[in-house]
C-alpha cells in the first residue's frame, strides 16, 4: 500500500531560536551590568566621604567613620607606644621603657588614611570587589608604625654606660713591705646590635616583653691574685736568715736579709702553664746571686789531707793538723731552696752545700801509705839575711810542712805555697823586681823554693817546672861554714805565684811526705822526704860559671829621703855566668833517669843612694871597698 505523505514546515534553531536566546541573554548581562554599576554607584555615593563598612585598624572599627574620625580613633584607641613595656634585662638589674621610648611611634593619619582608600583603589572591579569582600568578611589593617631605630640605639648606650665594663687583670703592688692586691676583673660589653634584631620584633607586633641583653664577656688572664699576694705577705713578715747546716766551730753566724730588702729583691711576673695564666712571686735572681756570691767566699773550703810528721823511732805517723772536708756553695740549688721555703712562709734556709771529702784522714797509718823512712833531704843556709825575710822564710816553709804528695802527682809548689801578701803575715825583704833588687812582699820565700828543688834533685825526683833566679844570690851559694861554693850556682829555683812555679813529680807507687824545719839562730832551712826507698841514687856534676861577665859601672841616684852625705847601697853588683848542671839517676844500678839544667845569670850592677849636697866622692871612697850580701 502506498502512502503519500504531505510536506510539513520544519524548525531551524541555530538559524530561529539562538539568536533570540543570545538576545535575551546579551540584554540580561547588559540589564545586570547596568543595576551592578548603578549599585556600586549609589554605594559609592552612599560612603562617599566614610570609609567602607568591615574595614578596621587591627581590632578598632572605622567603618562610617570620615578621615579626621577616624584618625581620632586610632590615636585614642592604640596606646602601645606610650603605655607599652619593654623590659631590658641583665641578670637581676632591669631596665623598664616604653616603645615610645626605644624609638616606636603610631602614625595614626597614615592608618585612617589606608583605611579610607579601602575600595577607593584600582578600576571598578576592583573597588567592587574590595567593597564586597569589606562589607562580607571585612577588612583588617594594621596600624601604620614609625620606626626610628636611632632612638633605640640611643635607649642602649645609656645602658650600656652603666654595664659595659673594661678587663683588668689582677695585679699585685709592692709598698716598701706592704703587699697590695688588685682583684680582676671579667670585661662586659653589651651588643647593641644584636640585642636591636629581637627589640624590632617585640616593636612590629606591639608586643610587651622582657629582653634579655646581648652581652659579650671577656675574662682576665688572671682574675684573682690574692693567693700569690698571700706568698708575697708570709715572704715579707720576717727577715730571711741562710745559715749552715752542721756549722763548725769557726763558721760565720747566720747570714740576715732584712725584710727591707727582700721586698726590694721581690719579683713578680706573669706565667702561663697548664693551670693557666697567673702571677709567680719570686726573688731577684741575679741580686741573690750576688749575695750568695759573697756568701760562698766567706766560708768556701778546700778539701785538705790530714797533715802528719813521721816519727823516726816509732815510724809511725803523727797528726799535726786535721783534715778539712772540702765545702763549696751550691748556688743553683740554694737560690731553689730559698724560693722553695719562702713560698711556704718558712724564714730559716740552710744553704746548699757540696762536700770534697780528703783522701788521707786523721787516723792514716803510714804503713797503709807506704811510708817507712827518710828517703831524702836537703838543708839550705840564709847567713846575714834580715829578720823580714827570715819570717817570710818561716811562712813559707810552714806551709808545706807535713804535706802528703800522693803516689804518680805532680806537684806545684805555688799551689800549696797560695797568695804571698801582707794580710797573709809576710813582710817585706828585697826581691828581684824587673831590672832591680827592690823591697817586697814575701822576699826570701825564694829560699824555700830552692830548698825544695835541692831536695827533688837530690832525691832522684823527675822535675818538671823550674825558673832560676835572674842574676846569681848569694843566699844560695852559701855552705855550712858561712863560705861561698860556687858549685852551687845553677842549683837554685824562684817562685812568684801565680807567674812562676816550681814543680816535680812523686813517681813512686807510694806517698811522699814532706817536712820543713827552719832554725832561725842557726840560719838553715832543712826540707825531708818521707816514703819508702826504691834505692835511687844521684850523680851530678856541674860546669861550674862559664862565661864570666863583668857588670857595668855602678849607677849612683839621689834620693830626697836620705839625709845630706848619707849614702845607701840598694842593689850589689854580681858578675853574669853561664852554667849547667846534669843529672843521672839510677834505681838498682840502672840508669832511670837522665836530666840537664842549664842557667843563663845576668851581670848585675850595684845601685847606691845618697841624699842631696852629699860630698860623693867621700862617700864612695869609704863605701865602695866593702862586700855586703843582699
Amino acid at each position: 500500500m502506498n502512502m503519500i505523505m504531505a510536506n510539513k514546515p520544519r524548525l531551524n534553531f541555530s538559524r530561529d531560536i539562538f539568536p533570540r536566546v543570545l538576545l535575551a541573554v546579551a540584554g540580561g548581562g547588559i540589564l545586570f551590568i547596568i543595576l551592578m554599576v548603578f549599585t556600586v554607584s549609589v554605594y559609592a555615593s552612599n560612603h562617599n566621604s566614610v570609609i567602607y563598612p568591615g574595614i578596621s585598624i587591627s581590632d578598632l572599627d572605622l567603618s562610617g567613620m570620615d578621615v579626621p574620625k577616624a584618625i581620632s580613633a586610632v590615636r585614642q584607641h592604640f596606646s602601645y607606644p606610650q603605655e607599652g613595656r619593654i623590659v631590658f634585662q641583665d641578670g637581676q638589674q632591669l631596665w623598664l621603657a616604653t616603645p615610645a621610648e626605644v624609638g616606636l611611634f603610631l602614625n595614626p593619619e597614615s592608618s585612617a588614611i589606608s583605611a579610607f582608600g579601602v575600595g577607593r583603589q584600582g578600576g571598578m572591579m576592583q573597588r567592587f570587589s574590595s567593597q564586597l569582600q569589606a562589607w562580607s568578611t571585612g577588612v583588617r589593617l594594621p596600624p601604620q608604625l614609625i620606626y626610628d631605630q636611632r632612638l633605640a640605639y640611643q635607649y642602649l648606650e645609656k645602658i650600656a654606660s652603666e654595664i659595659n665594663r673594661p678587663v683588668i687583670e689582677a695585679s699585685i703592688q709592692l709598698n716598701g713591705i706592704e703587699v697590695i692586691a688588685t682583684a680582676g676583673q671579667i670585661g662586659r660589653q653589651l651588643d647593641i646590635e644584636a640585642t636591636l634584631s629581637p627589640l624590632e620584633v617585640y616593636l612590629r607586633s606591639m608586643t610587651d616583653g622582657v629582653l634579655p641583653l646581648v652581652i659579650h664577656e671577656t675574662p682576665p688572664e688572671i682574675l684573682d691574685a690574692s693567693a700569690q699576694a698571700e706568698i708575697a705577705r708570709k715572704m715579707l713578715n720576717a727577715p730571711l736568715a741562710l745559715v749552715i747546716p752542721d756549722p763548725r766551730a769557726d763558721d760565720p753566724k747566720p747570714w740576715i736579709i732584712d725584710q727591707d730588702t727582700l721586698a726590694r729583691m721581690i719579683t713578680l711576673r706573669r706565667v702561663t702553664n697548664e693551670q693557666g695564666t697567673q702571677i709567680e712571686v719570686g726573688l731577684n735572681q741575679d741580686s741573690l746571686q750576688s749575695f750568695l756570691d759573697k756568701i760562698a767566699l766567706e766560708f768556701d773550703s778546700q778539701t785538705r789531707n790530714a797533715r802528719f810528721i813521721f816519727n823516726d823511732e816509732t815510724r809511725e805517723l803523727e797528726l799535726i793538723e786535721s783534715a778539712i772536708i772540702g765545702r763549696s756553695l751550691n748556688i743553683d740549688a740554694t737560690l731553689n731552696e730559698i724560693n722553695l721555703k719562702l713560698n711556704q712562709g718558712e724564714h730559716h734556709v740552710n744553704l746548699q752545700l757540696e762536700y770534697q771529702y780528703p783522701q788521707i784522714k786523721d787516723d792514716a797509718q803510714a804503713t797503709d801509705l807506704g811510708i817507712s823512712e827518710l828517703v831524702t833531704y836537703q838543708t839550705s843556709y840564709f847567713y846575714g839575711s834580715s829578720a823580714s825575710r827570715i819570717q817570710n822564710i818561716q811562712i813559707a816553709a810552714a806551709r808545706f810542712h807535713g804535706v802528703l804528695v800522693p803516689p804518680g802527682a805532680e806537684f806545684s809548689m805555688a799551689e800549696i805555697l797560695g797568695d804571698v801578701s801582707l794580710d797573709n803575715g809576710y813582710a817585706e825583704a828585697l826581691i828581684i823586681f824587673g831590672n832591680r833588687t827592690i823591697k817586697g812582699v814575701g822576699g826570701g820565700v825564694c829560699q824555700v823554693s830552692t830548698t825544695l828543688f835541692r831536695t827533688a834533685f837530690f832525691g832522684g825526683f823527675p822535675i818538671v817546672e823550674r825558673y832560676p833566679h835572674a842574676y846569681r844570690v848569694t843566699y844560695y851559694e852559701l855552705t855550712r861554714q858561712g863560705s861561698v861554693d860556687t858549685n852551687l850556682a845553677g842549683l837554685d829555683a824562684t817562685v812568684f805565684v801565680p807567674v812562676v812555679d816550681f814543680k816535680f813529680r812523686n813517681d813512686t807507687p807510694h806517698w811522699l811526705l814532706m817536712e820543713t824545719y827552719v832554725n832561725s839562730a842557726a840560719r838553715t832551712l832543712t826540707w825531708k822526704f818521707y816514703s819508702t826507698s826504691d834505692d835511687r841514687k844521684v850523680e851530678w856534676k856541674t860546669t861550674g860559671l862559664l862565661n864570666l861577665v863583668d857588670p857595668d859601672e855602678p849607677i849612683l841616684q839621689e834620693n830626697p829621703e836620705l839625709a845630706k852625705n848619707e849614702i845607701k847601697q840598694v842593689d850589689w853588683e854580681v858578675q853574669g855566668a853561664d852554667v849547667t848542671v846534669t843529672r843521672v839517676v839510677y834505681r838498682n844500678n840502672q840508669v832511670y833517669l837522665e836530666d840537664t839544667f842549664y842557667t843563663h845569670y845576668l851581670p848585675w850592677r850595684a845601685v847606691y843612694e845618697y841624699g842631696p849636697g852629699s860630698n860623693l866622692s867621700k862617700l864612695l871612697a869609704k863605701l865602695l871597698p866593702e862586700t855586703l850580701l843582699p
